[in-house]
Order: C-alpha cells, then structure tokens, then sequence
C-alpha cells in the first residue's frame, strides 16, 4: 500500500480538497458544516460556518470559494467512523455559496434553476472561462430520493443552466486538460461518464437511456465512486468508496491502476506542489486529509492559487 502522511486528523467528514499556493489545504467538513485550512504543521481553522452540508469546493477566477452545499445529512456512527444517512428534519434546500476568503463571508449564489430547487449540490470544477459545472447527487428518503443532474453556472450568480438530465447519484466532476470533456462519476452503480463539450457550458448528451456511447468506464464488482482529479497527462482519478483508494482511469477507459489508502470512505483527490505530483487525499471515514508522492502530476486547475 502506498504510503500516506497524515497531514490533519480528528475532521467531521472532510471533503473538497483545495491546495493553495502557501502550502496550506482548504476543505470543508460536511459534517460541521464548515470551510476550514490546514495550515503546513497541521493545525486546522475554520474560515467560514457554511451551515447545512458544504460538499465539493473551488476557487473561482475572483479568488473566493464556491462551495456545493448538499443541505446537510443525517450522521451515524459506524464501526468507529462518522458517515451521512437520510435526509435531515432540518433541511432546507440544497445551494451554490460563495466564501470570502479574507472575511468568511458566505453568500448565497443559487438555489433553484428554472424554478426547480436544487437538491444536494456534491461537486465543483471551473472552466477556462470562468464558469463552473457542478453535480446535483440529490438527496436520499427512507422510501425515495431525487434524481440528480449536472449543471454549469456563471460565478456572478447571474445564469445557471441543466445541461444532463437525468442522472442517477451524479457526483464528482471534473474537465479534461484540453477542457473539451466533461466527466462525470456516478456513485452507486459506480460508473464514469465522459460527454463532450461543445461549447462554454454546453455539453453533447448522447440521446436514449439505453446508450452506451457517453459510458467511460465501469467499476469491477462493489466499487462506488465519489468526488476525482485529473492528471496533467488526462488520467481521470477517481476516489473508489467500499474499496478504500483512488481508481485511475485512462481518457480511453481503461484501469491504470488503484491506489488503495484503507479507508473505505475515502471521498476526493487534489493535487499540488512545484510539480503538481503531490496528491491531497480526503479519507473521510477516518477524518483525515493525507498526502502522499502521486506516480504522475496532475492537472492545474484554472483559478487555484
């Protein structure tokens, strides 16, 4: 197994990993409803109180963070691990927020689109042209749950837009280096989904529930798939729950590898460094973010710092 420095312990469910250019990580934990930073030594603040359940973050090409709230869960203990249920008494809706990183100030960007609120908003990735796409994973009922979608949106709060409908546990998200693919995981059918895109927010969805044509790649047995990161080189990582690691997927489907890390809610992959070959893994069910040395470098994303 590869090896890990653990870099934070003791987080409520963290997620979002976001490296900044001081060497310190943001992430939120969903479960305390908060932005908070590791500093390089470890110590770990909070600077902003989201409320509800801040899931997948980004810096937007303005510097602030804009974070997918899900509206928080319901939280069980199990086997020592802290991990979400149901949907919670006290929820209200799910949101797009905007952090300022020097006040904390939240902001509200959106709520519903074309009328239709959003569920449980999971994860984040900014184009090139300063807009950003974000999964809907929705939310879970003890006798029904929502179907998801995948939505691009203006950093302005001035326009929003559905461009896939309708998906199933839509999650992580991210952009091929070249930024002409969208991919798109699927957590319980554990599936990664690759569509085209077009144009600035517009993607090429293939028409039938019965086409394979936009199917990336399909997990071997119980392998759920959560929140990913690209490498430079357009390797798709993808953080495999009930496994415990990181599956890497080729851009032409196939299975490169599995990096196991123990945790069988590991949930999200950043990466980092002058080389951008340090990789910032959040295990959730153990409520850590690790480091370790990655095989290849990733991507940069468009705004972070």
């Amino acid at each position: 197994m590869t090896d890990f420095e653990v870099i934070a312990s003791g987080l409520m469910f963290p997620e979002g990993p976001i490296v900044m250019a001081d060497g310190s990580v943001l992430f939120v934990e969903i479960a305390r409803g908060t932005l908070s930073r590791a500093t390089p030594d470890g110590k770990v603040e909070v600077v902003a109180e989201t409320g509800g359940g801040p899931n997948g973050a980004a810096i937007g090409p303005d510097g602030k963070v804009y974070v997918c709230n899900n509206g928080g869960f319901e939280w069980h203990e199990v086997n020592g691990a802290l991990l979400p249920g149901l949907t919670p008494q006290d929820y209200t809706g799910g949101s797009i927020q905007r952090v300022d990183l020097a006040t904390g100030a939240v902001e509200t960007l959106y709520t519903h689109c074309n009328g239709e609120p959003l569920k449980g908003p999971n994860d984040i990735v900014f184009d090139e042209h300063g807009g950003f796409w974000f999964t809907d994973n929705g939310k879970r009922y003890p006798r029904h749950e929502d179907v998801g979608a995948v939505y691009y949106a203006r950093c302005d709060g001035s326009f929003i837009s559905e461009q896939v409908y309708p998906t199933s546990h839509a999650n992580g998200i991210g952009l091929s280096p070249d930024g002409g693919t969208l991919y798109v995981s699927e957590t319980m059918a554990g599936r990664v989904w690759r569509y085209k895109v077009t144009a600035p927010g517009v993607v090429e969805v293939p028409a039938g529930l019965l086409n394979p044509e936009a199917l990336l790649y399909g997990a071997p047995g119980f392998e759920l798939y959560d929140s990913m990161a690209v490498e430079a080189n357009g390797n798709v990582c993808v953080a495999a729950l009930a496994t415990g690691g990181v599956r890497v997927i080729s851009p032409d489907g196939q299975s490169v590898e599995l990096v196991e890390t123990g945790d069988p809610a590991t949930t999200n992959i950043a990466f980092g460094g002058d080389d951008m070959q340090t990789a910032w893994i959040t295990l959730s069910g153990a409520g850590q973010l690790v480091r370790t040395r990655w095989a290849r470098p990733g991507f940069k994303l468009a705004f972070n710092a």
